[in-house]
């Protein structure tokens, strides 16, 4: 039976909240579930650039306020709130990503306490660099967290999550990977950047080329929340990723097979360094760095994914 088949519209009208909803993936989370007949609220400070069968609520990400009552009553929540870390890592920047994303998960614990009738699920955005950087190793849901910037802001996130959870909600963490997914004019799609530039002939190997990519296909990513959201044995972590991840030298040799670009020129490290804030006004540390994670739990449980491998599943997004 396919996951789509455990959404019945039929007999559930409530809808399901997405807060943080109006970049890439919210918006293709709110797509997929408007076409399974699902109402869709976006919570969001910014009005999606695109229109869809959704409806908008403004809200500061900051303090419960008249937004609060979009979740009463809602089917479930999903919390995709938080600053991009595609940029420089300025003081004020990570004070951003930071605040971001403790703000708003704060907010909305604290709003569903003052509702009658909470979500009965919160399905909570995570991230895979809570591993940090290995080199080689492979990390699933039982390895130590990293250290750095990204794994203490991963951990925070998580901690101020299970202190904002209703003790009676059942939550769900995604330890997210690189999302590859179409681009819909909404910004945030970091595949897009990287297709052009393997466009250009820029789509060669960065530094060493031995970092891990961790990824996952849009479509499975739409399928995972959805399964979090109505699979009531889902509790906890899980990591969100394809169950194969790749060095980065194979996937953008998979990304020039897709754009029909046989040529990618290489960038050393020193030219990364440079280049990525100078003409990129990003974090040199996205290329130079990754970190290869297995979804353990989630291929334990039998989830079986659309896309597994790398390079149909950027056939299918770019071909």
């Amino acid at each position: 039976m396919p996951l789509e088949a455990t959404l019945d519209t039929s007999t559930d009208l409530r809808p399901i909240v997405i807060a943080g909803g109006s970049g890439f993936l919210g918006i293709s989370l709110a797509n997929h579930l408007a076409r399974l007949g699902q109402p869709v609220v976006i919570l969001s400070r910014n009005v999606p650039r695109i229109d869809g069968n959704w409806t908008h609520v403004a809200w500061d990400g900051r303090r419960p306020g008249p937004w609060s009552n979009c979740l009463e009553g809602a089917a479930g929540v999903v919390n995709l709130a938080g600053r991009t870390v595609d940029c420089i890592k300025t003081p004020a920047h990570r004070d951003e990503i930071l605040r971001s994303r403790i703000e708003s998960t704060r907010a909305l614990g604290q709003a569903m306490r003052t509702l009658s009738d909470p979500p009965p699920v919160w399905v909570q955005m995570g991230t895979a660099h809570i591993y940090g950087d290995p080199a080689v190793s492979r990390c699933d849901e039982s390895s130590a967290f990293g250290t750095g910037f990204a794994p203490m802001v991963g951990q925070a996130w998580e901690e101020e999550f299970a202190s904002a959870k209703l003790a009676d909600q059942r939550g769900v963490v995604l330890r997210t990977s690189f999302v590859i997914g179409k681009d819909r004019g909404v910004g945030g799609g970091a595949l897009a950047r990287l297709a052009m530039l393997t466009r250009w002939g820029l789509g060669g190997k960065i530094g060493s080329g031995h970092q891990g990519i961790s990824w996952i296909h849009e479509a499975d990513m739409n399928r995972l929340f959805l399964k979090a959201l109505t699979d009531s044995s889902m509790s906890g972590a899980y990591i969100a990723s394809s169950p194969n991840p790749v060095p980065q030298v194979e996937f953008m040799r998979g990304l020039r097979e897709a754009v029909r670009m046989p040529i990618g020129l290489p960038a050393f490290r020193w030219m990364v360094q440079i280049g990525a804030p100078w003409l990129l006004n990003t974090d040199p540390e996205l290329a130079l760095l990754g970190r290869y994670v297995i979804p353990r739990r989630l291929l334990n449980d039998g989830f079986s994914f659309q896309f597994p491998e790398v390079n149909p599943a950027l056939a299918d997004l770019l071909a």
